[in-house]
């Protein structure tokens, strides 16, 4: 508080000096004005919701005006295809450590599993790898600045949704 005064009579002097001592100044005159905390209409017990329901506050609507976006379900999907490929990996890393026997034995084992299961087995670990890799590839072209309007994001969308289709065709096929 005195480093605060000696401050404000510092400043008024400095002030002063430039103008002469006769002068008056708005800034040398200035009100203190002094702020008092104010205590916030919390009702012991009472959640959140409750207060803001008494206070009559409107709720935030949030996912009842959402419409679908292509461009954050491709986002949200890129992420948990992702996170299916680290799975995949650390699956195999750990079974690899831990398998009794060697990789050729439960390769054989897949060899005795009706067409489609394998085909859909293939498939499952291929599309992840296909999106994400394909969608990498859309996301360094916006990186270098290219198809950044709506028109060419949804655009390229869709082109990825298809390459990447026909990429994990492929790969499940070999």
């Amino acid at each position: 508080m005195a480093a605060s005064l000696l401050f404000r009579n510092a400043c008024r002097r400095s002030l002063l000096q430039g103008y002469g001592t006769g002068a008056s100044l708005p800034l040398a005159s200035a009100r203190t004005i002094v702020l008092k905390p104010v205590q916030p209409d919390v009702r012991p017990g009472e959640s959140h919701d409750d207060r803001n329901a008494r206070l009559q506050r409107p709720q935030s609507p949030h996912l009842t005006i959402y419409s679908f976006q292509l461009t954050s379900a491709l986002s949200i999907t890129h992420r948990f295809t992702g996170l299916a490929l680290t799975g995949y990996i650390t699956a195999l890393g750990l079974g690899a450590l831990a398998m009794p026997q060697d990789a050729t034995h439960y390769l054989t084992m897949l060899e005795g599993l009706s067409a489609p299961t394998l085909i859909a087995l293939k498939f499952t670990i291929a599309y992840p790898f296909a999106y994400h890799t394909v969608n990498g590839v859309r996301h360094l072209f916006w990186d270098m600045g290219k198809f950044l309007t709506i028109k060419e994001v949804y655009t390229t969308g869709y082109t990825m949704l298809a390459v990447s289709g026909v990429l994990a065709g492929l790969l499940t096929a070999l």
